[in-house]
């Protein structure tokens, strides 16, 4: 059975910092996605990592203050958030592809930036 479970999600204050994670079961994916919704609003794309390789795919909101990463030998993927600002509050979702579109999602974690 697939499984994708975030964890590191919570309530953190403007300019601090956030670690979540995803691990996966199951089986092993192309590429590993974060994604994010806020409340009123629609899911949308935050960042994205291959398995294989270096490429890393970053929403212009978060550039230079997200990192996606991963560990193959885990099949875990991280986002770590710095400088954290209000508008980031929003439930955080992973997502994972066998190949083209998101085929699994998880449940997702609720990141509260508090200003």
């Amino acid at each position: 059975q697939v499984q994708l479970v975030e964890s590191g999600g919570g309530l953190v204050q403007a300019g601090g910092s956030l670690r979540l994670s995803c691990a996966a079961s199951g089986r092993t994916f192309s590429s590993y996605g974060w994604f994010c919704q806020a409340p009123g609003k629609e899911r949308e794309f935050v960042a994205s990592i291959i398995r294989v390789g270096s490429g890393t795919y970053y929403a212009d909101s978060v550039k230079g203050r997200f990192t996606i990463s991963r560990d193959n030998a885990k099949n875990t993927v991280y986002l770590q958030m710095n400088s954290l600002k209000p508008e980031d509050t929003a439930v955080y979702y992973c997502a994972a592809s066998i190949g083209g579109a998101w085929d699994y999602w998880g449940q997702g974690t609720q990141v509260t930036v508090s200003s």
